[in-house]
């Protein structure tokens, strides 16, 4: 069976990098630290998930969203957004733009993954 995609879009390497090291190797993963450049690789590589910041140059998470959810071939994928930005009105902010999930960081990598797993639809742990 292939392994399902992951999407990490930060614009700090070393999220990038926790990120997929969380998670393992059980997944493939593309980066992206924009978003611009997250939707052009969503829209090539068909993510199965997305791990999103907020605060980017380019374009930030939640225009991201909203663009996301506009295009029909990828309104369905789950969005977890990962985030400093973790007040009632940034949290609010993101799951009306759409997002599945919210993480604040630092990242807790136990409920990340399960998190993740939930979201795919995955049964173990």
């Amino acid at each position: 069976m292939a392994k399902r995609r992951i999407l990490v879009v930060d614009d700090t390497e070393t999220v990038l990098m926790f990120q997929k090291l969380s998670l393992g190797p059980e997944y493939d993963y593309d980066t992206a630290k924009n978003g611009l450049k997250a939707l052009e690789v969503a829209r090539v590589r068909k993510p199965d998930l997305i791990l999103l910041d907020l605060e980017m140059p380019e374009m930030d998470g939640l225009a991201f969203l909203r663009q996301l959810r506009e295009d029909s071939a990828l309104e369905d994928v789950p969005v977890i957004v990962c985030t400093t930005k973790n007040t009632p009105t940034h949290v609010k902010a993101a799951f009306d733009a759409g997002c599945s999930e919210f993480c604040a960081k630092p990242i807790d990598r136990i409920d990340l993954g399960k998190k993740v797993r939930r979201l795919l639809g995955e049964k173990r742990g």
